[in-house]
């Protein structure tokens, strides 16, 4: 059996300082538990899930201001019920780490330097906008959305709405007003938080005729509250709701008091990026996540009080509420807002260096991205306070992750992840306590009780599967918005497998522990009765240097047919011709299969994306299908809606 290739290994001393081995040595202590081997402690997480959970809860001192009576009931997913009569606040958590001797918030934009937020003054802030909500008479359950670039004003918001137990909601700028309706209206929100407009690539986007498009189609809207990004001199009074955000927040001496809720309380409601249909408004729980923030921050990212943990996010992907968890581990919150490649696709590694950034969060595109650019930022900048390197988004292939170790620094610990929106964190991702595999994700997570299945839904280990989690987890959904008899929830995780979550994913679970994600399960490609991930066709075609992105699907077409298709985009100075066609499937088949070679490589102009970062595989497919616009994806959620027109004309061609 050929060796994996390590390409980094955690030494005695690096082991020693982490939060993992700490919470080891206090479950020895306290339990009696002697698990040093990451293997043993996760096979005893998830065989001991009410053990396990009430240890995270009395190692991280949860305050409960009432106590519970029972860990987790013996109800099936997704009906289990956690830590019962307990009372709590996530915001309380998180100003439990308040310090004056670092700053709470890093903030740069494109149009705005580098600033710092401290914790007094977010502290002050979060206080004065708490008391201003109590007077517009938000109550605990109430919906508070916000319509915001990735800025302070939107931590500040969150917080404010959390601590007095309402309910955050957030969507991006860069979202259609239609797609902000179809989610916000879903949730009949009483206060409204929009920014003016913002920047992106250099170009400002004015957003106030949105901002009014929002309130006229928001009609349980009691309050507009009007954040001047764009413009320092936009008025708050152009709205019939509207207040400033200066207004707002500059009460002195506000008191920040905290509303102990219920456990299964909601904290937030996030929505999935749905081709069809009302995007699913998906709710999670107070307890639930704090639990799992506390879990994974300190223990799989192995953050530490004053270290500096970035993200590269909007407000509207669930990865923007994952940063405000790392404040839960006593570190700064590094925020920017704009484009990830403006003025240069070097701007971020510049950023990490001049602000002290310990953990660089991306996406696997920036880093593939900038693997195609040719990038050496570990030479260029100054990166030796970076610790680690996580990619998140889709999976990260192992020359990516050369890549990482060539170019960004040796010394890092590079962890992919993989999760979701549906649990806000990730299932599967890093661990400080084993090696760096090229290629593959290092663990499955604490508590996380997952496998990869087969068509008979049994568990196999070296093959590839369903990705499933067959015990539950207290950052679930407690529910989605306007799903009464919880049906939609039902049919959107437990439909294949009764009683199992199937995320999903293509999965396969080494002997070793490692993970490989190989793409959505439903955009399989299945060739000649063989499933392919597309990540495979991605990971081949990614080699090939003219190529500057792809996407892949299979067709059933009637009589039995398949065609599969590859489009490519390419590099500004190539063309596509027989020369990259041939070395497009040589890379296919030498690193694959001759399944993997595509029946037809077609150039496009631009790869459709959601805007959250993930290609749209089914919905293309869809559209190919001949499914009208309307029902293969939703225009407004995605980044790029101008790329789709290709595939419509492609589609009347091969109808």
């Amino acid at each position: 059996m050929q060796q994996p290739d390590i390409l980094w290994r955690p030494d005695a001393t690096f082991i020693q300082q982490t939060n993992l081995r700490k919470y080891q040595n206090w479950l020895e202590t306290h339990y009696q538990l002697r698990l040093y081997n990451y293997a043993e402690l996760w096979e005893w997480s998830v065989e001991r899930p009410a053990q396990f959970w009430e240890s995270i809860w009395q190692y991280f001192e949860v305050i409960s201001h009432a106590p519970y009576t029972e860990v987790m009931t013996a109800d099936p997913m997704p009906h289990t019920e956690w830590f019962k009569g307990s009372r709590l606040n996530y915001a309380e958590h998180i100003f439990r780490q308040y310090s004056d001797d670092r700053p709470a918030i890093l903030f740069r934009s494109e149009r705005h330097p580098a600033t710092e937020i401290s914790w007094r003054e977010l502290k002050e802030k979060t206080a004065a906008l708490a008391a201003s909500l109590r007077r517009f008479g938000v109550q605990p359950g109430d919906r508070v959305c916000a319509f915001l670039p990735n800025i302070p004003e939107a931590s500040i918001a969150f917080l404010a709405a959390c601590s007095i137990g309402a309910v955050w909601s957030s969507c991006s700028p860069d979202f259609g007003a239609g797609s902000v309706v179809d989610r916000f209206q879903q949730i009949e929100p009483k206060v409204l938080i929009a920014a003016d407009g913002y920047s992106y690539n250099g170009k400002p986007f004015d957003k106030m005729n949105t901002v009014q498009e929002l309130c006229d189609q928001l009609p349980t809207l009691e309050k507009l509250i009007l954040v001047p990004f764009l413009n320092a001199d936009a008025d708050a009074g152009r709205f019939s709701l509207g207040v400033s955000w200066e207004n707002v927040t500059s009460e002195h001496g506000a008191e920040l008091r905290f509303e102990a809720v219920p456990f299964e309380h909601p904290i937030w409601v996030l929505y999935s990026s749905g081709t069809t249909g009302l995007p699913k408004a998906i709710t999670h729980s107070q307890g639930g996540v704090l639990l799992e923030h506390l879990k994974y921050l300190y223990f799989h990212n192995d953050v530490h009080p004053g270290e500096r943990f970035f993200w590269f996010s909007t407000t509207g992907w669930m990865m923007w509420n994952f940063v405000q968890a790392s404040l839960l581990a006593g570190a700064t919150i590094v925020l920017y807002d704009g484009s990830p490649g403006y003025p240069g696709i070097e701007t971020l590694w510049e950023f990490a260096a001049e602000s002290g950034i310990h953990h660089f969060g991306t996406s696997a595109p920036f880093l593939i991205a900038c693997e195609k650019a040719g990038l050496e930022p570990g030479k260029k900048f100054d990166l030796s306070r970076l610790r680690t390197v996580s990619s998140t988004g889709s999976p990260l292939p192992p020359e990516s992750f050369d890549w990482v170790y060539k170019a960004v620094g040796s010394h890092l610990w590079l962890c992919s992840m993989s999760g979701g929106t549906d649990v806000c964190t990730a299932f599967v991702g890093g661990c400080p306590l084993v090696p760096v595999t090229r290629g593959e994700i290092q663990c499955r997570a604490l508590g996380c009780a997952l496998y990869a299945f087969d068509d008979a839904g049994r568990p196999v280990q070296d093959e590839l599967g369903e990705m499933v989690i067959t015990q539950p987890m207290p950052s679930m959904p407690v529910f989605f918005w306007n799903d009464p008899d919880g049906a939609r929830y039902l049919s959107s995780y437990f439909e294949l497998y009764p009683g199992v979550w199937r995320h999903g994913d293509w999965v396969k679970i080494s002997r070793q522990g490692t993970l490989s994600i190989f793409g959505r399960s439903d955009a399989t490609l299945n060739r000649q009765g063989v499933r392919i991930g597309t990540s495979e066709i991605y990971q081949a075609v990614n080699k090939v240097k003219a190529v500057k992105d792809s996407l892949v699907v299979n067709l059933e077409l009637p009589g039995g047919r398949h065609y599969m298709p590859l489009f490519v985009v390419m590099n500004d100075t190539c063309a596509l011709d027989e020369v990259v066609k041939t070395d497009i499937n040589q890379s296919l088949r030498s690193a694959f299969s001759p399944r993997h070679v595509p029946d037809e490589i077609i150039a496009v102009p631009d790869i459709p994306y959601t805007i959250s970062g993930k290609k749209m595989e089914a919905p293309v497919k869809k559209i190919l299908l001949g499914f009208p616009l309307e029902k293969a994806a939703s225009v407004d959620a995605m980044k790029n809606p101008e790329a789709l027109a290709f595939f419509i004309e492609f589609a009347k061609k091969i109808g």
